[in-house]
C-alpha cells in the first residue's frame, strides 16, 4: 500500500513538473516571438546629430557592426552615435541619408531607401543585385544609386552595373544607360555600363564612370539633355571637389588582368593629373570623399580582418603620404 502511495507520488510531482516546464517554455517561446516580431516591425529612425559630422557604415565588431554612425569631424576619436540602421553602403547631407542594403529571408533582395532629416522614409526603390555606390548632390535634391547586376565586385571580370538618379521631389532620371554616351564627338552604340556617380552644385550636371568594350572614360552627364560625354580615359569612381575646380577618382595602374587601383585627381583649369602617393601595395577600390578642398578620405578593407575596414585621409595634392582617419568604418560621408 505504501509502495502504491509513493507511485502515485512520483507520478504526481512528475507531471506538476512538466507541467511546470511545458509552462515556462510557452511562456518563453512567446517572449522569444515577442521579442523577434519586435526585431521585424521595428524600424529604425536615423537622423544625423547637428554640427559637422562624419557618418559612415560601422565595421566595428559587436552589436553596432554593419549600422550607419557619425562621428564629430572636429574629433573622430569622440563616441560614436548610432543610428541602429543597417548599411551596406550610405551616404547623407543634413537634409537626407541614402542607405543601401541586402535584405536577407527566403530569397535575399536588395534595396535603397531615402530618408529625411527626421528619419522618415522619402522614398525606396528595389536595385538588382548588390550595393555599391550612392551620393546626394550638394543641395539634397538628386540622389544616384549603383548596384551589381551580375558579379559583386569591379575587379570581376565581366560584370555589370545599373545606375540610376532620381530627384528627392519625385522625378525619376531612369537608367543612365539609356542615356546618350559621346566619345570623341561620336555616340557608342555597343552595350556600355556606368557606375559611380558624383553631382555638380547645380541641379543638372554630374560626373560618373562609363564603360564598353573594355574602355572606360570619365563621363559628364546632362540630365537634361539625357547625355553622357567622355572627358578623360581610364578614371573611375568620380568625386567633383566641394569648389568644382578638381576630380578625384580611382585609376587602374596594373599591368596584368588583375586591376590595381591607385588615386588621382586631376585639375579641370590645367588639364593636369596628379596621382596621389598611397602605398604600393594597397589596391584602393573606393569611391573618394572630399573631406574639404584639400583633402580626401576613402576605405580600405582590413586585410588582417575580413569584414572590417579603416578609413584614411590624404593631401589632394600629394604632399604628404596617407593617414588614419578613423578605425572600424567604411563608406565615409561628410556632411556639414
Amino acid at each position: 500500500m505504501k509502495a502504491v502511495r509513493l507511485r502515485w507520488l512520483l507520478v504526481a510531482v512528475t507531471v506538476l513538473a512538466l507541467g511546470g516546464a511545458v509552462a515556462y517554455a510557452t511562456v518563453a517561446i512567446a517572449q522569444y516571438q515577442s521579442r523577434a516580431t519586435a526585431t521585424v516591425v521595428a524600424t529604425p529612425r536615423p537622423t544625423v546629430p547637428a554640427g559637422s559630422r562624419l557618418v559612415f557604415r560601422d565595421t566595428s565588431p559587436g552589436a553596432h557592426y554593419g549600422q550607419v554612425a557619425s562621428v564629430p569631424l572636429a574629433d573622430p576619436s569622440a563616441a560614436r552615435t548610432s543610428t541602429g540602421l543597417v548599411c551596406d553602403r550610405v551616404y547623407a547631407t543634413h537634409q537626407n541619408l541614402m542607405c543601401l542594403h541586402t535584405d536577407s529571408g527566403t530569397h535575399t533582395s536588395f534595396g535603397a531607401t531615402l530618408y529625411d532629416a527626421g528619419g522618415d522614409v522619402l522614398n525606396t526603390w528595389p536595385l538588382p543585385g548588390f550595393p555599391s555606390r550612392t551620393r546626394i548632390s550638394p543641395d539634397s535634391s538628386l540622389v544616384a544609386q549603383t548596384s551589381f547586376v551580375t558579379g559583386s565586385s569591379y575587379g570581376t571580370a565581366g560584370f555589370s552595373t545599373q545606375t540610376t538618379i532620381s530627384a528627392v521631389s519625385g522625378i525619376d532620371y531612369g537608367n543612365l544607360e539609356k542615356f546618350a554616351l559621346i566619345v570623341n564627338g561620336q555616340q557608342v552604340t555597343a552595350d556600355h555600363d556606368i557606375w559611380g556617380v558624383t553631382f555638380s552644385s547645380d541641379d543638372n550636371t554630374f560626373f560618373a564612370t562609363a564603360m564598353s568594350e573594355g574602355r572606360i572614360w570619365l563621363v559628364r552627364g546632362n540630365l537634361r539633355a539625357r547625355a553622357l560625354v567622355a572627358v578623360k580615359d581610364g578614371a573611375e569612381c568620380p568625386s567633383l571637389s566641394p569648389d568644382g575646380t578638381r576630380v578625384a577618382y580611382k585609376k587602374n595602374i596594373s599591368t596584368t588582368a588583375t586591376k590595381h587601383w591607385t588615386l588621382a585627381v586631376l585639375d579641370f583649369a590645367t588639364g593636369v593629373e596628379k596621382e596621389l602617393p598611397i602605398p604600393p601595395s594597397v589596391s584602393v577600390d573606393d569611391q573618394a570623399e572630399w573631406l574639404d578642398d584639400g583633402t580626401l578620405l576613402y576605405g580600405l578593407a582590413d586585410p588582417k580582418a575580413p569584414g572590417d575596414s579603416n578609413v584614411y585621409a590624404v593631401k589632394a595634392d600629394g604632399s604628404a603620404a596617407p593617414t588614419l582617419f578613423l578605425r572600424h568604418a567604411w563608406s565615409p560621408s561628410v556632411v556639414h
